[in-house]
């Protein structure tokens, strides 16, 4: 499979696993573009085009990772603002009976956001999900079932929090 049909076929999954990474449609875009150069600049980087997916998909969260350091580094030396509502591309990408799991998400540790993003959005066995991050299995089932604890617990805090401004 060439580049070409590889960006056609998986771009859009990837933006959608990359916004739940880093929590913007345009940085999700940015980072999977980043992907797809990296792979179109080294395409021996892939020796078995079966696996290129799979490099595609650690290049994302690599570059998610990235791109929050830089975030985080940038708003330690700025001072605290707003954040503006949603915009209509990210209101376009996340449904809104998805809203409170987004949130809630959001207030994961970036480790357990990753694991729980591979894992039941983008579908992944926990063998893949270790090779993305490159972590064991095991660190993968006790990350996701401590993630979906954390989980829980922030969907009900941000559901009681909710009722009672309504």
């Amino acid at each position: 499979m060439d580049i070409t049909e590889l960006y056609a076929a998986h771009r859009l999954s990837l933006v959608r696993m990359a916004v739940l990474l880093v929590d913007d449609f345009a940085s999700a875009e940015d980072v999977v573009q980043d992907a797809f150069a990296a792979l179109a600049r080294r395409p021996d980087a892939v020796k078995d085009p079966s696996k290129a997916l799979a490099y595609l998909r650690v290049s994302v969260v690599n570059t998610a990772r990235s791109a929050l350091r830089r975030r985080r580094t940038a708003r330690a030396y700025s001072p605290p603002h707003d954040l503006s509502p949603p915009s209509p591309e990210d209101s376009a990408v996340l449904a809104e009976e998805h809203r409170e799991v987004i949130e809630a998400l959001q207030q994961l540790a970036p480790r357990q956001r990753e694991v729980l993003v591979l894992r039941y959005w983008s579908n992944l066995s926990e063998a893949e999900i270790a090779q993305t991050l490159a972590i064991s299995q095991g660190t993968v089932k006790s990350t996701a079932s401590r993630a979906l604890v954390a989980l829980e617990k922030a969907m009900k805090s941000t559901t009681s929090s909710g009722k009672g401004e309504r």
